[in-house]
């Protein structure tokens, strides 16, 4: 049997050397390297993009169209409005897109919200006209 082999002649794994006082551990490098990942605001070392609502609002402005009505979607429309602010300030930055769905859809909900008022006012200034109260 020769030395740093087991009993089938297998070659035995070799610990890292350890480091001494005072000196950095080697890096062991295992496997293939792997490529740098994209960070935003990547031009401007230590610049990333602010946070936002914009989540917060496009929450609120989907739950609006099915159990909140006007209730959530004002709300939203008003964070939307807030994120919108900060996204235009930087180009890119990726709530913005988040930020313009809960805009659009606070706005149909408030529009659809109205339309359904008025026509109520409607049919009930009919329903009183007719003298069928």
């Amino acid at each position: 049997m020769q030395p740093g082999t087991d009993q089938w002649g297998q070659p035995q794994p070799q610990a890292a050397p350890q480091p001494q006082y005072g000196q950095p551990p080697q890096q062991l490098i295992i496997g293939q390297p792997q490529a740098a990942q994209p960070v935003v605001g990547m031009g401007v070392p230590g610049m990333g993009a602010p946070a936002t609502s914009a989540t917060t609002a496009l929450v609120l402005s989907i739950l609006s169209i099915f159990c909140g009505g006007i209730c959530f979607a004002i709300p939203g429309l008003i964070i939307a409005n807030q994120a919108l602010a900060i996204t235009d300030q930087y180009p890119g930055h990726p709530d913005a897109g988040s930020a313009k769905a809960a805009k659009i859809i606070s706005w149909i909900v408030i529009g659809l919200t109205l339309v359904v008022v008025l026509l109520y006012l409607v049919m009930g200034v009919a329903l009183v006209a007719s003298g069928n109260v």
